[in-house]
């Protein structure tokens, strides 16, 4: 690139610059990307937006195993994604909170248009 065709972006670069946020944040951002990259997350994360379920209630849905679910639900719960509550010796799983399901909201938006 020669000097006649050279140019600054600063003021550019400055404003983008105030999207970046800490590394740690964009490490647990693509940790969230990550992990709901995975179909069988995906699809837990979308039936537990409409319904708090148990293990058995979502292996019946998704045709997977109780085992192959709980191993997901704890990656999920790591991640914040989904939470749990116990009724005497059942475990219920649901969303975080709401801004699980704006995220996934969003994105399906995107995708549709």
């Amino acid at each position: 690139m020669n000097k006649n065709t050279a140019h600054s972006h600063q003021e550019t670069i400055r404003s983008a610059r105030k999207a970046l946020v800490k590394d740690e944040t964009i490490l647990a951002l693509t940790e969230t990307f990550k992990v709901l990259s995975d179909p069988t997350r995906l699809k837990i994360v979308l039936a537990l937006s409409r319904e708090e379920m148990c293990v058995l209630d979502i292996a019946g849905l998704l045709h997977v195993t109780e085992s192959a679910i709980s191993h997901q639900l704890r990656m999920l719960k790591t991640l914040r994604l989904v939470k749990h509550r116990k009724e005497g010796k059942m475990v219920f799983y649901s969303l975080d909170d709401e801004h699980i399901e704006d995220l996934i909201r969003v994105a399906t938006r995107h995708i549709s248009e």
